[in-house]
């Protein structure tokens, strides 16, 4: 039996996390991940949008996934791999070279990220319409509640 195990934090889920764990499960028979919490993430420099009860309860929902569990922090993987008896350790590309270290206990796998989506994008695309919109929107209300106030006055 071949077990497969990754990790990530899968914030604001989308359907570059579910074809990395479709992949993921083709590898082996069983797909363990790894989701980080949101302290780890803190010390990482990353907060994130979704908290972590939910985004575990979503990545073990998972059809591809056979169990989740936390990641908290970064020495975990060796034992991790040693306690599910994972032969595949996978990654995404972003990661290429990071995890060589761990291929003397498994195989270590950099997968291609699915192009066009990523949590990283999808935030950055909000922060540049609320950096560039925002005042605009607060305008726009500032005159419509004064030309309402106007009308009730005149009413």
């Amino acid at each position: 039996m071949r077990t497969v195990i990754t990790y990530g934090t899968f914030d604001l889920f989308h359907v570059g996390h579910l074809k990395l764990f479709e992949r993921l499960s083709a590898l082996g028979d069983r797909l363990y991940v790894g989701v980080s919490t949101d302290e780890f993430n803190a010390t990482k420099g990353k907060k994130t949008i979704v908290p972590f009860s939910s985004r575990f309860e979503i990545v073990r929902a998972i059809r591809y996934v056979t169990d989740a569990f936390p990641e908290q922090e970064w020495g975990q993987k060796r034992g991790d791999i040693l306690r599910y008896e994972a032969n595949i350790f996978a990654m995404g590309d972003d990661w290429r070279g990071k995890f060589d270290d761990l291929s003397d206990i498994c195989d270590v796998v950099y997968l291609n990220r699915t192009e066009g989506v990523s949590s990283t994008q999808i935030k950055n695309s909000l922060r540049f319409f609320a950096r560039s919109h925002i005042d605009g929107l607060r305008s726009s209300v500032e005159t419509i509640s004064a030309i309402v106030k106007a009308l009730d006055v005149e009413g």
